[in-house]
């Protein structure tokens, strides 16, 4: 039987690839969308997307995770999640139509509302894809997933270029995030058929929905902590001011947040199987931890390094660059490596069966952030409040830290030598490599941003 040392490594090597080449196709392809698009288009697409996503957590209401996270399944069970899913995607859609109206009112943006109608059909093929997705999850099918995700970002990407290249404005942001959903269908359901039978049993599932629910809440306060500045951004400073934000916020945080998100997939099942013996969730998370540090660290140090040339690069549609993004970049990218460590707390929660303490960890961090950027944008103007908004990033993290590290020693009693053991080597590795890019500057003036951005990631190759 595999090991759970082989399900990680075999779970990071195929999600980190497929998560590796998906976020390259999808950063150039943004890129490239920028530059058909206007300031302010890309603003209006950053709130609309923002508060999709949050709406979107409430997919299946959890039941996903707590099919993961089950000992054993019926067919039954699985039949009635799936109607289960379907029925509150169908009603989470309904209302957010129906609220559209109020948030272009509360915006001040025409024509915002109807954008949320993409986001009521995603809703739909999310829910259908949950089930047989979460089989996969659960069967450890790395390979299948790696796949899937490829082909799905690489289809959502070439959607949203096409729509730009003709002249769809925010439609294109909205669009390739809705397309992507449904790619995401045909993918799970080529790789592993579902094809639910019609019989709902609310008892059946009396156990999934009672797990499920805290977890929800959980997924929807991540996903409030991941895009509550985007809301308050907008509403503080307009969408021209949000693009510039959303430039610098995307570009170190997306990377980060996707090795989050793979480690989330490759560690909750890992922690699920183990959870009984406190030694392997502690030999599994110090793993894990290693594995962001070698992958985040080394990224976002070639980012902190050519930001400035990065965003000199970077042009709308009315050829104005993205320059006044470059130190929010540098501040966010050191954020991101805290923030893509403290994500492996919660399926170190969820794995181990502690719904609530993800609650409560997503729901502190939401807080600190909430109360940090309310307080900035309303002490300062938008140029220097981008750059304030990106420092409370930074800062909340400590503290975090702080009771992240209560909950990991309660739970498995980790061992910090052993930690340090396993972060120490990519460490020291980031701290060279950034040590000899700064050296061949000195040596060798090379005014081509380009050049700046091709010596950064040569390093980081």
């Amino acid at each position: 039987m595999e090991d759970h040392y082989s399900s990680l490594r075999r779970g990071f090597n195929w999600l980190g690839s497929a998560a590796v080449i998906a976020k390259l196709t999808d950063f150039a392809t943004m890129l490239a969308v920028l530059w058909f698009l206007t300031k302010d288009q890309v603003g209006v697409a950053s709130l609309v997307w923002s508060i999709a996503v949050v709406v979107e957590a409430t997919d299946g209401m959890g039941t996903g995770t707590a099919i993961v996270q089950s000992r054993s399944l019926s067919r039954l069970q699985l039949d009635s999640v799936f109607w289960y899913a379907m029925g509150t995607a169908a009603l989470a859609g309904c209302l957010i139509w129906l609220a559209a109206p109020l948030i272009g009112e509360f915006y001040g943006i025409p024509g915002m509302p109807l954008f949320f109608f993409a986001v009521a059909v995603k809703l739909l093929f999310t829910a259908g894809a949950l089930v047989p997705l979460q089989l996969l999850n659960r069967e450890l099918k790395y390979e299948r997933i790696a796949v899937i995700n490829v082909c799905a970002t690489l289809g959502a990407a070439l959607t949203r270029l096409a729509i730009a290249v003709m002249g769809g404005g925010a439609w294109a942001i909205v669009g390739g995030y809705a397309v992507h959903g449904l790619y995401m269908l045909i993918g799970v359901q080529l790789a592993r058929p579902f094809l639910p039978r019609l019989r709902f049993r609310p008892r059946a599932i009396s156990g999934l929905v009672h797990f499920g629910v805290p977890a929800a809440a959980a997924d929807v306060l991540q996903q409030l902590f991941r895009n509550v500045d985007f809301l308050l951004i907008g509403w503080f400073y307009g969408p021209a001011s949000l693009a510039i934000y959303r430039v610098a916020f995307d570009i170190p945080m997306e990377a980060a947040v996707a090795v989050g998100d793979l480690v989330n997939r490759t560690a909750m099942p890992v922690f699920a199987k183990v959870s009984a013996a406190r030694e392997l969730v502690a030999q599994s998370f110090v793993w894990a931890t290693g594995r962001i540090v070698a992958l985040v660290g080394p990224l976002m140090a070639a980012f902190m390094l050519c930001a400035g040339w990065l965003t000199v690069l970077i042009h709308d549609a009315n050829g104005v660059s993205y320059a006044a993004a470059a130190w929010p970049l540098r501040i966010l990218a050191a954020a991101a490596i805290l923030r893509a460590v403290f994500q492996l707390l919660r399926p170190l929660a969820l794995g181990t069966g502690q719904p609530g303490m993800a609650v409560r960890m997503w729901g502190s961090t939401l807080v600190l952030l909430t109360g940090g950027v309310l307080g900035m944008g309303m002490i300062f103007d938008a140029k220097r409040g981008i750059i304030a908004i990106a420092a409370v990033w930074l800062a909340i993290y400590p503290i975090l830290f702080v009771w992240g590290g209560r909950f990991v020693a309660r739970t498995c009693g980790l061992d910090l030598r052993e930690l340090a053991k396993s972060v120490a080597p990519p460490a020291a590795a980031t701290a060279a490599m950034v040590a000899a890019v700064l050296i061949i500057r000195e040596l060798i003036s090379w005014p081509d941003p380009r050049l700046q951005v091709a010596l950064a990631f040569s390093a980081l190759a």
